[in-house]
């Protein structure tokens, strides 16, 4: 997406959010209305004379079938009943458990190793900003760990192509980011809807596609971004298709000493839970954790979207986030740059409350995750997600309980 006027979701499908995100009934018609039918002519006049096939002689006592017909309609309320009875109990020993996972002492350096990524808006790119615009943004960067800038520079158009008229301004805005802040490194932030749940976007499992998307990031290193982040969405667990664009994405961008990273999605909360997640609702939303480690054997860093979990508490969220950054810290590899999200936006939606997925709660998610997992892991931070929904109090929550 390319504007921020749009709505917050996360690096979503095609890139920006629509946020996420990200980050689409014609007139009556039916046929002409036929001759008039009355109680006497309508095609129900014959039945509406004859006694109902159910009722018993006389008229006094129901039909022999009807008992059974109601203990089956009563049995069948019954093992609802006891579902629905056991999906709850399930529910709250779940987020019991979360509530749980958010408790817990802190290690001592679990703080920000000064590899932390931001989101920035596509604004960044198509002439919008100035260099007062980069000047404010320096300054609020130089005293925190921000070391990598994924900028939106896309979205992909469906065929894997995109024009250089999507990001104009790109020379302009790295010269002027060194110049400010030498040693960061500005990556162009690129993605797309896949077609993986619709008839519209990217088809990752054509070649030509592929090979188109390799084409793309040529263009963008040759631009003068030092990394190339995608974001595509709705990505589904084992897509092998995927593994086989990043194999070639990564040779490509080590031929040019360059970064590839990645968001990804998040992992597992159950064993198996985005298959049944996906046969309920046709949207897996959650990778394996198996999965997730193979993505991120494959990339230079890979930045989990720890946001958007459907909790309703700033404990429940954060205990989610502590459980993520320890799932993700078990299978990504020690050469791989780890970054958990952190949710710098402000939405009230499905999936999503702003009064639950705080900075703080995922500060401190993050940090017990870190704790309990990898406490001395060096390639490891946080990822800002968006620059331009950010307040105040984010950039504040980020800089005190996370920078320190």
């Amino acid at each position: 997406m390319d504007a921020e006027t749009e709505p917050v979701k996360g690096p979503g499908a095609g890139g920006e959010p629509a946020a996420e995100a990200d980050p689409e009934a014609g007139p009556e018609a039916g046929p002409e209305a036929g001759p008039e039918t009355g109680p006497e002519t309508g095609p129900g006049a014959a039945d509406a004379e004859r006694p109902a096939e159910d009722a018993a002689p006389g008229g006094d006592h129901p039909a022999p079938g009807r008992p059974r017909t109601r203990r089956v309609l009563r049995r069948a309320l019954v093992a609802l009943g006891l579902t629905l009875l056991l999906l709850v109990l399930a529910l709250l020993t779940a987020e019991g458990a979360l509530r749980v996972n958010y408790s817990g002492d802190l290690a001592a350096g679990t703080r920000s190793r000064g590899q932390d990524a931001l989101w920035l808006g596509h604004a960044w790119v198509d002439g919008r900003k100035t260099e007062k615009d980069v000047e404010d943004l320096a300054s609020r960067l130089r005293k925190t760990g921000v070391r990598d800038l994924y900028v939106h520079s896309g979205p992909l158009e469906d065929d894997g192509t995109l024009p250089d008229s999507a990001y104009p301004k790109a020379g302009w805005l790295i010269g002027a980011l060194h110049r400010e802040l030498p040693g960061v490194r500005v990556q162009a932030w690129l993605g797309d809807v896949l077609a993986t749940e619709g008839p519209k976007g990217l088809r990752l499992e054509r070649p030509a596609t592929r090979a188109a998307v390799l084409a793309s990031t040529r263009r963008i290193l040759a631009a003068g971004f030092q990394g190339a982040h995608f974001d595509l969405e709705p990505l589904h667990s084992g897509d092998r298709d995927y593994l086989a664009l990043l194999d070639d994405l990564h040779a490509l961008t080590r031929s040019h000493h360059a970064l590839l990273s990645v968001a990804a999605h998040q992992i597992d909360p159950l064993p198996g839970f985005h298959s049944f997640w996906g046969a309920t609702t046709g949207h897996p939303k959650w990778w394996s954790q198996a999965y997730f480690g193979q993505v991120a054997r494959r990339v230079d860093q890979i930045a989990v979207m720890s946001y958007d979990t459907m909790q309703p508490l700033p404990s429940l969220y954060g205990g989610y986030v502590a459980q993520q950054t320890s799932l993700a810290l078990e299978v990504t590899p020690d050469s791989t740059h780890l970054l958990m999200g952190l949710p710098f936006y402000h939405e009230n939606r499905f999936g999503h409350r702003a009064r639950a997925e705080t900075v703080p709660a995922a500060v401190r998610g993050v940090r017990l995750g870190l704790s309990r997992t990898d406490s001395h892991r060096a390639r490891f931070g946080v990822a800002l997600y968006v620059d331009f929904a950010a307040t105040e109090a984010d950039w504040r929550a980020y800089r005190e309980d996370w920078v320190g």
